[in-house]
């Protein structure tokens, strides 16, 4: 579609309006009249981490992070997405977890978001994906909020090298609820 397609520009609808957003609206009227809700799609920059030889339990790794602001979403639900290639430079053995965190406004902690997912290896000798979604309801409006992917080694200890690489987080956001109701 270009600019000389018919319906590119209509004064009309302008889905980037603040008054358009869903909580406003809703916050605004005792009746709701509710409008679509928008939906957010962001990206987050891929990044590689190494594991060296020997690496003890309990030793963390961030691998992949994005800001969120969810502040036009009302009961806002985020899907967040991670994939790696995770690949052995030296035959690897080990045992990993993987965990989503978020910090939003005001918070000094990072909170857990969904399950860690732990990832086994026993020997691995060439590359192979690892990749998991969560899903976070536990947000409020009105909010920005970092989350990030961290990998805990959970082994005694790890032997060979293991290179995480394309380790990328993504987000899909929307409305929680078909309500208004902020």
């Amino acid at each position: 579609m270009n600019s000389m397609s018919k319906g590119y520009y209509n004064d009309d609808y302008d889905h980037h309006r603040k008054d358009d957003c869903e909580c406003v609206s809703c916050r605004k009227e005792k009746e709701p009249k509710c409008k679509l809700c928008p939906t957010i799609i962001k990206c987050g920059c891929p990044s590689a981490t190494t594991l060296p030889p020997a690496t003890l339990a309990g030793t963390t790794f961030p691998l992949a992070s994005l800001n969120l602001n969810t502040s036009c979403l009302c009961n806002p639900t985020v899907k967040l997405e991670f994939a790696s290639n995770l690949v052995a430079l030296v035959a690897f053995t080990g045992s990993i977890n993987f965990q989503v965190f978020k910090i939003c406004r005001g918070q000094t902690t990072p909170v857990p978001v969904g399950p860690a997912w732990t990832f086994q290896l026993v020997a691995l000798l060439a590359s192979q994906t690892f990749t998991f979604f969560v899903c976070d309801s536990d947000s409020c409006f009105d909010e920005c909020c970092t989350y990030s992917v961290v990998a805990t080694v959970t082994s005694a200890a790890t032997v060979g090298t293991l290179s995480i690489n394309n380790a990328t987080l993504s987000a899909i956001a929307t409305c929680g609820s078909g309500s208004c109701n902020c």
